[in-house]
């Protein structure tokens, strides 16, 4: 919260040249934790785990945000990215077993690294938001729902290829929570039916809910500015 407050302070009466490189500058960091991980990984605990391929919301929204930063393609999506993102990995550090969920030591090296990524992703999501010249447009939010969509199906792909295919890495993974929700209150006979959709739709919702803040906030000043 405290580097959120400070990157804020520090580019509100900058321009749109300095705004653009802290968007990058924690693009990069994040992407950089990330991939650094996989390298430091065996040295902390013997092993790479699985589980931080980037089939999670957290993860895959890392690599579509940086890639979207340096991609013409990718460039108009870089909002909607940013936006998954920052839902994802903020609703992973409020969760109540999110950061401790293995039950590790709170100074290790994961509890540490975990904390450090995801909080590099909430700022780089709310910068961005904030700070691109684009804006939000609730009318484009149709990109919002293939984002969701590509995601549902790529995190599909990544459960079915893990679970009982890959020898000693087969785990009955939930990347996406597509086989069962976050908090596990559906039936688990069920829960890979529903779930899917359930998580479109949740998603899809809280999205709306933050087009419509970003948009009362430009209201409020463009009425500060008239008036």
């Amino acid at each position: 919260m405290a580097a959120l407050v400070c990157s804020i302070l520090l580019l509100k009466g900058k321009d749109q040249s300095a705004k653009e490189k802290a968007i990058k500058l924690f693009s990069g960091i994040a992407f950089g934790l990330y991939m650094s991980d996989f390298f430091l990984m065996p040295f902390a605990f013997g092993e790479i785990y699985v589980e931080k391929l980037p089939f999670h919301g957290c993860t895959a929204m890392c690599v579509m945000c940086f890639a979207s930063n340096y991609s013409k393609v990718l460039r108009k999506y870089r909002r909607h990215f940013a936006l998954l993102g920052l839902i994802c990995n903020l609703m992973y550090l409020v969760y109540p077993a999110g950061v401790m969920w293995y039950e590790i030591a709170p100074y290790s090296y994961r509890a540490i690294q975990t904390l450090l990524f995801h909080t590099a992703m909430v700022v780089y999501g709310v910068l961005a938001l904030t700070f691109d010249e684009e804006g939000m447009n609730i009318r484009r939010c149709y990109r919002d729902v293939a984002i969701l969509g590509g995601m549902t199906v790529w995190a599909l792909i990544g459960n079915t290829l893990y679970t009982g295919s890959v020898g000693e890495y087969s785990e009955n993974f939930n990347w996406f929570f597509l086989k069962q929700d976050p908090f596990y209150a559906l039936p688990a006979h069920i829960a890979p039916y529903i779930s899917p959709f359930l998580n479109i739709a949740a998603f899809f919702a809280v999205e709306m809910v933050i087009y419509l803040i970003f948009m009362w906030i430009d209201k409020a000043k463009q009425a500060k500015t008239t008036a």
